[in-house]
């Protein structure tokens, strides 16, 4: 399995900072159409100032949303077929049962949204951040999106929830010996320690299998670690830890191998 860095921008406002801009703006009456009646198909709306709206089952199909201000907003329902939300900031919004089929999400940001039963293109969300978004169907994201998931949360220190993300890549591509690695490391901090033993453990025989002995034998020593260190790690400060900051000389290359970003396969 061949992996390659990714060449999306990591920081959303590097990313917004890095476009050309603004071209032309929202019409005026276009705004309070919409307001009004919630209906404004291809409507020119790019830059709008549209925080905690209430557009709950609003018409927006091929709307011009890019960059606009949508935070917060109400859109449950909404249909957003084709709308183009490019670098649009749908941070905290509710998008519950709304139709994404075709929309343009280029650096949109969704992180904590709400998308519990939206529809949404396979591996839409692939050039958006979702992190902290609840309601995505795991099945429907490509496995360097969930992977990356995972790493977000756990430089963020939420191992939790970066060992279901891991769990979820691991699902689309059971040989990835990195996300069982990564889902160990997210293991070992929240004191798993037998699970985390048990990733490792397979993961070395993953590296094994493909020909790579140096990650094997250091795996196969991270699973004997942690085997015999049964009161894991507490508070943010143990194995996983010790592992991203090479405080443990058997493990100093390990973490980088299983948290560095995917940009594909």
């Amino acid at each position: 399995m061949t992996v390659r860095r990714s060449l999306w921008p990591l920081s959303l406002a590097a990313a917004i900072g890095a476009l050309p801009a603004a071209g032309l703006a929202a019409e005026p009456n276009a705004l309070i159409q919409l307001l009004d009646t919630k209906r404004c198909q291809g409507c020119k709306l790019q830059d709008s100032d549209l925080v905690r709206a209430d557009l709950r089952d609003a018409d927006l199909r091929k709307a011009q949303l890019q960059r606009a201000n949508l935070s917060g907003a109400r859109l449950e329902g909404a249909n957003l077929q084709g709308a183009d939300l490019s670098y649009t900031s749908l941070q905290g919004a509710s998008l519950r049962g709304a139709n994404l089929q075709g929309a343009v999400l280029a650096g949109t940001d969704l992180r904590n949204t709400d998308l519990s039963g939206a529809q949404l293109d396979e591996n839409s969300l692939a050039q958006s951040h979702w992190q902290g978004a609840t309601g995505i169907d795991a099945s429907k994201q490509s496995y360097p999106d969930l992977h990356n998931a995972g790493v977000t949360a756990a430089s963020q220190g939420r191992y939790a929830e970066a060992e279901t993300f891991f769990g979820e890549a691991i699902r689309k591509i059971p040989e990835a010996a990195i996300s069982w690695t990564a889902r160990g490391i997210s293991r070992a901090e929240q004191g798993k320690t037998q699970l985390a033993a048990q990733d490792f453990t397979y993961a070395a025989a993953l590296y094994e299998q493909s020909g790579d002995e140096a990650k094997a034998k250091q795996l196969q020593n991270a699973a004997k670690t942690v085997a015999t260190n049964p009161d894991g790690s507490k508070g943010g400060n143990g194995f996983g830890t010790q592992l991203a900051q090479g405080a443990m000389s058997a493990f100093q290359a390990l973490a980088p191998i299983a948290l560095k970003l995917l940009g594909g396969l």
